[in-house]
């Protein structure tokens, strides 16, 4: 049972990790919100953009693995706080950019910063929440990713519009610097503190990314991980051009649709979600898993439909992928708790941070590194089937564009019914893994009082 004085540390912490992942989202999705002005002033191909994407994705991951292990040693709100400045320094920066490659540089800063964000919150969230009540606290958080994209589609665009996209990146940079120090005022909870029995320090023996790794369950999680940022980095990188191009919107209606299908709808997806996710735990050791591999196989067919409607019929684009998108966000708060179900609080950044690793690396950089090489590819094969020669086309006109934007996403669809059947695979194991943990816990609860 939670006192009265851990409950009210606990929601202040979750109110500041929040808003915190809030301003995460809303600095990572600027890119995307600003991306035809910058290619109309740099005259960049889909696939550099892509390439934009993976930078930020790259650095991300690879500075998260020792990040991650510093949160389960070190002081978490500490190195929440000095993240979420860097971040927010970086994405300032982007607004001085003077050329491509500057701003792939400014992207990079930024993807430093916000490695610290998801290993350390988690960690704490897991350390402030018992597991019965963990999937809503993980929802809570995770608000912040589709409020913080529904926000920054909103927003940059009509920024972008009025005062130039250079604008957003300095706009952006300043929540970012409150919020580090409000984070400094989270009192660093006790590492197990939610267990019914305290590990104290008696961890496993072994490499701590081999312990993590020795789980079967953490497998599927990783991989299921990989495919989910595919896509999410995908469709969030490229859905505004999407919709400019192939529904012939401007830069603010194109953000406006965006902000509702990819943001909107994602407050629901979480909510509703991690209620039914902690439902279905207490039904089954299982259940949580379930219920996302159940999500993610309905999104499929919503998600293939709303691309097969015609050019202009965006209610029923709006409709389709909202639905579809909306079951694609309860994949967070089904999988996120399991990681702490099955996982010693000891490891649980380590985790996180291998999982994020994965997320990133095999996931979010070449979902849009792909998805914009497949854009140029099919625009360049619409000219030939048109009868125009390609040599020396670097970036591919219009309408010839639309039509390969559009072919291109139909791979999203192909991904998420492969990530469905991922989560089935790993509905099986994670009973024995969850089992596995709590007899070492006792058993470690029971070294520490003799």
């Amino acid at each position: 049972m939670m006192n009265e004085d851990h409950k009210k540390q606990a929601w202040f912490a979750l109110g500041v990790l929040f808003l915190i992942n809030t301003v995460n989202f809303f600095d990572r999705q600027i890119i995307a919100s600003v991306s035809k002005p910058i290619i109309d002033e740099w005259q960049v191909t889909d696939t550099m953009m892509g390439i934009m994407g993976t930078a930020f994705t790259l650095i991300y991951a690879v500075v998260g693995i020792p990040l991650g292990r510093m949160s389960d040693k070190g002081a978490r709100t500490k190195i929440l706080s000095l993240g979420v400045g860097v971040w927010s320094l970086f994405t300032a920066a982007g607004g001085l950019a003077w050329s491509f490659w500057s701003l792939f540089a400014a992207r990079m800063g930024v993807g430093v910063g916000e490695a610290s964000c998801s290993p350390a919150a988690n960690s704490l969230i897991g350390d402030l929440y018992p597991a019965s009540r963990r999937a809503r606290a993980v929802s809570i958080f995770m608000l912040g990713l589709p409020i913080g994209i529904f926000l920054s589609n909103m927003l940059s665009g009509i920024i972008a519009k009025a005062w130039g996209w250079r604008a957003t990146f300095f706009i952006a940079g300043i929540p970012g610097l409150i919020l580090a120090l409000l984070a400094l005022k989270i009192k660093e909870p006790v590492r197990g503190a939610t267990k019914a029995y305290q590990v104290a320090h008696h961890e496993m023996e072994g490499s701590p990314y081999k312990r993590v790794l020795s789980i079967p369950t953490m497998w599927w999680i990783i991989i299921s991980g990989a495919l989910h940022n595919f896509n999410a980095y995908a469709v969030n990188s490229f859905i505004p051009l999407f919709l400019g191009r192939y529904h012939e919107l401007d830069i603010r209606q194109a953000n406006f649709i965006a902000a509702f299908v990819l943001g909107a709808v994602g407050v629901i997806g979480l909510l509703g979600g991690g209620i039914l996710a902690d439902w279905a735990r207490r039904k089954s050791p299982s259940g949580r898993m379930l219920v996302g591999a159940c999500a993610l196989l309905l999104s499929t067919p919503c998600v293939y439909l709303a691309l097969g409607v015609p050019k202009g019929s965006l209610i029923n684009f709006m409709l389709l992928m909202g639905f579809g998108w909306m079951l694609i966000y309860v994949y967070y708060v089904t999988i996120y708790p399991v990681v702490q179900d099955v996982v010693e609080p000891s490891l649980r950044g380590t985790a996180m941070a291998l999982y994020f690793a994965a997320m990133y690396l095999l996931g979010g950089a070449f979902g849009t590194y792909i998805l914009g090489a497949l854009s140029d590819h099919f625009g360049k094969q619409a000219m030939l089937a048109a009868g125009l020669a390609i040599e020396g086309v670097r970036v591919v006109p219009m309408p010839y564009s639309a039509t390969g934007i559009h072919t291109a996403f139909y791979i999203v669809p192909i991904i998420s019914l492969i990530l469905a059947l991922v989560l089935f695979a790993g509905s099986r194991t994670v009973t024995a893994d969850m089992e596995k943990l709590n007899k070492w816990m006792k058993e470690a609860a029971h070294k520490a009082t003799v």
